[in-house]
């Protein structure tokens, strides 16, 4: 029998600062999106353009974020997800700086063009964290940085609106470059670089595809107000969208190396997962533009709840606090649950809150009410989602799926801003001179929410249940091949020994095929016996780690008879712990 040497280096184990900095990371991206939020009706004007001009400061960024997501986790997964993490954020200090000295449309376009390429930091710090962290830590900390993007947009309004209401609004832009700088320092300092890669190379035609496919898409849906939705160039854009996109489809089907592995987002559990993220996405934005317009709107309307631009953020910054205050919750409910049914959970009380809604919205802390609801039932269903998917796909595409998860959860949140935008305009009254919404407008908005929430709801029951989908059952799986594995004909089998050929028990062993999927999982015996069937002969990876012994991966070759390797883990290195 032989004895397998550490041929790959290994992710450095991380301190207890990683999960904070990677969220903290999350929150300053989510700040930077909601900046012009409190300035928005004072663009034209500030801006010395049209309206219709000055909406481009805020598609701008919704395009760029968009086409970049997807992109930068593909080259995350290729090159490593700290560095692309640390080159979105320079990207987005560099356009925070630029609108911080601009008064003029190009130039602020162009600005927040680039802050918009920050929004890959999410699908990026939660492939850090796949990548690093141990299982029992995995739920709560993925659940932490999803949430921060609501997070960050509860804590930016009021403190956007403080700063506008009284200061230069051009602070705004640099508090974003500072705060996105900080957060680059942190990195540097605190999170390690991940060692796990993908294999081939970058898709550069799959991304101008995707690019132009997700632009031609997302504009006609962001200026169909504007141009008229049966305008021939938003019906000519929504049509040349659906062309590029399925001619970019079929191109990725034939690649080795795709952007995006379509078959693996064809999997029901990644396929519903990436669509009820869109409902989500619609349910997260309806509140954030119905809420704060209710609270502002003067009490001579008859129904509008008089607050200042600062108390409104702060009665609506709840929403964003609540769904950090529940990734704990979610992490003890997915761990005897599943993700599947905290995702349920999640948009079961987000149907309740906006059901209640419809009846409570009277005063402001009926408001506060409705925020606080809805957080709770947002936060849960945005942390399960990327669960859902790191669970159905493998470790090296976990920054292109999560990336295209985060992306379908922005697109939920463009088609609610338009639809909800002319639901609002379409039902608007005249009160002193100035077109405002109505009570009308409002409680229709809510309830496109709670058809949002119940096409959402029917979509995660369609997801596979975690006794049937074998990427969400791991655990069982490794119960399951120590039962089989006197059954075992063909494969490896061996020991996995500490110094001196002490058994190491219940060590984690997997198996990777040459393209870097897993082959299996098992864990080892009392006696530190292993036994790991092979779907065929050829090339593999095999990987072993324990708590308190350095990880550890070799390759071995099958050849077609029952193979003895033991696994050596007295080898030196940084110890993994639980």
């Amino acid at each position: 029998m032989t004895r397998t040497t550490n041929d790959r280096p290994t992710t450095p184990r991380p301190g207890g600062t990683v999960v904070p900095v990677l969220a903290f990371a999350g929150i300053v991206v989510a700040v930077m999106q909601t900046l012009l939020v409190p300035v928005i009706k004072d663009l034209p004007h500030l801006l010395d353009t049209s309206p219709a001009n000055a909406t481009w400061v805020l598609t701008s960024t919704l395009l760029s974020g968009a086409v970049s997501t997807p992109i930068t986790g593909r080259l995350g997964d290729l090159y490593g997800k700290r560095k692309l993490l640390i080159i979105s954020l320079g990207v987005m200090v560099v356009g925070a700086l630029i609108s911080a000295f601009s008064s003029s449309l190009v130039p602020m376009v162009v600005g927040r063009t680039l802050q918009g390429f920050a929004m890959g930091a999410i699908p990026l710090g939660i492939g850090l964290m796949r990548d690093m962290l141990p299982r029992e830590r995995l739920g709560s900390a993925m659940a932490l940085m999803s949430s921060s993007i609501g997070v960050g947009g509860g804590l930016a309004l009021p403190a956007a609106a403080l700063v506008a209401q009284n200061s230069d609004w051009h602070a705004l832009f640099y508090g974003a470059a500072g705060l996105g700088a900080i957060t680059i320092v942190l990195t540097l300092l605190f999170v390690p670089e991940s060692t796990v890669r993908a294999k081939g190379t970058f898709d550069l035609p799959g991304a101008l595809g995707l690019s132009t496919g997700l632009v031609l898409f997302l504009l006609p849906i962001t200026k169909g107000s504007d141009w008229g939705w049966t305008s021939p160039l938003t019906l000519g854009l929504f049509t040349a969208a659906v062309i590029t996109l399925l001619l970019w489809g079929v191109m990725e089907l034939r690649l080795a190396a795709p952007l995006v592995d379509l078959r693996t987002t064809a999997r029901p559990a990644v396929l519903f997962t990436n669509l009820a993220s869109i409902m989500v996405g619609v349910s997260f934005f309806v509140v954030s533009l119905v809420l704060p317009q209710l609270l502002q709107l003067p009490t001579s309307t008859g129904y509008g709840l008089g607050q200042s631009m600062v108390m409104a953020g702060l009665l609506v910054a709840p929403l964003g606090l609540t769904m950090m205050l529940t990734a704990p919750i979610y992490a003890r409910l997915s761990a005897k649950y599943g993700p599947r049914t905290t995702l349920i959970i999640g948009l079961m009380i987000i149907g309740i809150g906006y059901g209640a809604g419809l009846g409570l919205m009277s005063a402001a802390w009926q408001a506060l009410v409705i925020s606080v609801l809805l957080g709770a039932g947002i936060g849960l269903a945005y942390s399960s989602l990327p669960a859902l998917i790191v669970g159905a796909v493998p470790a090296e595409e976990t920054g292109a799926a999560t990336g295209l998860n985060t992306l379908m959860r922005s697109v939920g949140t463009s088609v609610s801003s338009a639809v909800i935008g002319m639901v609002l305009a379409n039902t608007s009254t005249v009160f002193g001179g100035v077109a405002v919404p109505t009570m009308h407008g409002f409680r229709l908005s809510f309830l496109i929410a709670a058809v949002a929430v119940a096409g959402g709801l029917v979509l995660a029951l369609f997801l596979p249940k975690p006794n049937r989908a074998s990427q969400l059952r791991a655990s069982s799986e490794e119960e399951a091949n120590l039962e089989r594995a006197d059954a075992v004909l063909r494969g490896f089998q061996g020991r996995v020994l500490d110094a001196g050929g002490v058994p190491v028990p219940r060590a984690r062993v997997t198996l990777l095929d040459r393209q870097g999927r897993r082959a299996g999982a098992t864990l080892s015996a009392d006696d530190g016996s292993y036994a790991l069937p092979v779907p065929s002969g050829g090339p593999y990876v095999l990987a072993a780690q324990a708590h308190g012994h350095a990880p550890l991966a070799s390759s071995a070759t099958h050849t077609g008879a029952q193979q003895a390797i033991d696994v050596d883990l007295s080898l030196p290195g940084e110890p993994v712990t639980a």
